[in-house]
């Protein structure tokens, strides 16, 4: 488990926050259900590579803030537009026996039987929102499409997890699914009942030849 150690602050505001940086530092906040909302002071390097890790987000973080020890997690950070250089970091404290929400990344797996018959893979999440422990986040959750065939779907409920880690989401919302290229769904859409006939114009100039004709005879008389 990575350790940070934060520096507690007792101003706040822009001001301040450039003060930090100018140090060196990273502002933050650090909040919880039991913590009161504290600004702190941070350094970059340690947050960088916990950012950048497998985890990223979801790394669990031994924090001391001055002399009190805590467990936390990041919950929100920005870089600078330009610079690229980190500006801020949300904090928040977290239990190793109390459930966390989080999300992680969906990795597709396969080629789904569908997409080889020329169907085209449409994936509906990229990260998936769980909860589940601290200590039992997942890096990903991995879905199988190799079966998958045309104008099926993986839903919520056909995911395979971790035990412990539950999906935020309704049983029948898909998640990842296999459709006609849309040449193909348009094609279907025009021969559904109630689309505009394909001879509805060849019609047209029918309509207007037998208008033409009164006017014909009116000539020869």
């Amino acid at each position: 488990m990575p350790s940070v150690q934060a520096v507690s602050r007792t101003a706040s505001g822009k001001g301040e926050a450039r003060r930090v940086r100018a140090q060196g530092h990273v502002p933050a906040i650090a909040y919880g259900k039991t913590l009161t909302a504290t600004p702190i002071a941070v350094p970059p390097k340690d947050l960088l590579a916990i950012l950048r890790s497998e985890k990223g987000k979801n790394t669990v973080i031994k924090m001391a803030i001055d002399k009190t020890d805590l467990l936390v997690m990041v919950k929100d950070y920005t870089y600078h537009p330009v610079t690229r250089v980190l500006q801020h970091i949300d904090f928040v404290e977290v239990k190793l026996d109390q459930p966390v929400d989080t999300e992680v990344p969906v990795i597709v797996k396969g080629k789904a039987a569908g997409v080889v018959l020329g169907g085209v893979l449409r994936q509906v999440f990229r990260t998936l929102p769980v909860r589940c422990l601290p200590d039992r986040i997942p890096l990903n959750v991995e879905i199988d499409v190799t079966e998958l065939k045309l104008n099926e779907a993986c839903a919520t409920k056909d995911v395979k997890l971790p035990e412990g880690v539950s999906v935020r989401l309704p049983a029948e919302q898909t998640i990842v699914s296999v459709v006609a290229p849309e040449k193909d769904r348009g094609e279907e859409a025009a021969a559904a009942p109630g689309a505009p006939a394909k001879d509805a114009k060849a019609a047209a100039p029918a309509k207007d030849a037998k208008a033409a004709a009164p006017a014909k005879d009116a000539k020869k008389k």
